[in-house]
């Protein structure tokens, strides 16, 4: 029996249309657009404006957008999986929320808590749904709604978070193309360095807690840098290493957008810093929505059999590489 393969076979997104500038945030704390752009390389930031609006407002016109594109008939969809941090609520999931909006009436749904890796996971979990041979149609979302959990009096953490969304289509195919190799890996001393402390079971949300500030992001933005530079780098070579690749071979590698020195300190280890896909500059970083926002607007770029590497580094800390072998020309889905 042949082996069975998973591809990308489509891709939609959406951002905001409200636009936070340097500008903007100057106004509120302490800063400048010039040590924004020189530390993290981000000029603006799009913004969810609007009550109850949440992450499935951006997920729902996300995929949308990719059955639009692909002429998809939503009842076909067997498993929709949804990678965030910032859920509408605790519960039900982002996931079936997405799913009921548009059409999805016979998937499974899950949602997946990976940070700002969080797409990885969840291509790597919905690759394994195809590879079983049980689905053949499975939507992964992966954004945040990261302004919700920003605090704009904090100088060091508010320049960084927008929000946005992802949404791909994977499918099954024969081909050698598609995902190829996955490393995902966690170090879990890196959590005193990144998290939001409360909110969840172990600090519920009392006067206490919010008075403290818990229910935003806390960052010690130095440890994490240098942790993220060095696992993302090693990530990426460890799997280029392992399937051979030289740098001739690399098409691409799409970053998580967290903060422009680490996009470029990564490339110049993997030598290749003119086949970066870069979009801090407008949108920030939108957790895990970085990577699908970046493959959405390179798509009219990408050929068939484009070799890529994604790689990714958040919150547990949780990192990681997939080495991904584009399966279509451009937007030809």
């Amino acid at each position: 029996m042949d082996k069975i393969n998973a591809i990308i076979t489509g891709i939609g997104g959406y951002v905001p249309e409200d636009v936070l500038t340097n500008e903007d945030i100057s106004k509120m704390v302490d800063t400048t657009d010039e040590w924004i752009v020189t530390r993290v390389g981000i000029k603006e930031r799009r913004i969810l404006k609007g009550e109850g609006m949440g992450l499935s407002f951006m997920g729902i016109r996300a995929v949308k957008q990719l059955f639009e594109k692909k002429g998809t008939n939503p009842e076909e969809v067997e498993v929709v999986i949804c990678a965030t941090t910032t859920p509408d609520y605790f519960f039900p999931t982002a996931a079936s929320v997405i799913a009921y909006e548009t059409g999805c009436k016979h998937a499974l749904t899950l949602d997946l808590q990976a940070a700002c890796a969080g797409f990885l996971h969840a291509l790597e979990t919905a690759a394994n749904y195809i590879r079983s041979g049980r689905y053949s149609k499975v939507v992964v979302v992966s954004g945040d709604k990261m302004t919700s959990i920003t605090d704009y009096t904090d100088r060091t953490t508010c320049p960084l978070f927008g929000d946005g969304c992802g949404a791909i289509l994977v499918e099954p195919t024969h081909e050698n193309l598609g995902i190829i190799d996955t490393l995902l890996r966690t170090d879990g001393t890196g959590f005193p360095h990144l998290n939001m402390k409360g909110g969840g079971s172990a600090y519920p949300a009392t006067h206490e807690t919010v008075d403290k500030r818990m229910h935003y992001v806390y960052q010690d933005g130095q440890y994490v840098f240098k942790h993220a530079v060095t696992f993302m780098a090693d990530a990426s070579i460890e799997i280029v290493e392992r399937n051979g690749l030289t740098r001739e071979d690399i098409d691409w590698i799409v970053p998580h957008q967290a903060n422009l020195r680490i996009i470029d300190a990564t490339a110049r280890r993997l030598g290749v810093k003119d086949k970066v896909m870069i979009n801090i500059q407008k949108y920030g970083n939108t957790s895990a929505g970085t990577i699908p926002l970046c493959l959405w607007e390179y798509e009219d770029r990408l050929k068939k059999g484009d070799d890529l590497i994604l790689t990714a580094f958040g919150a547990g800390f949780t990192w990681g590489a997939i080495y991904l072998k584009w399966a279509y020309d451009g937007t030809k889905t």
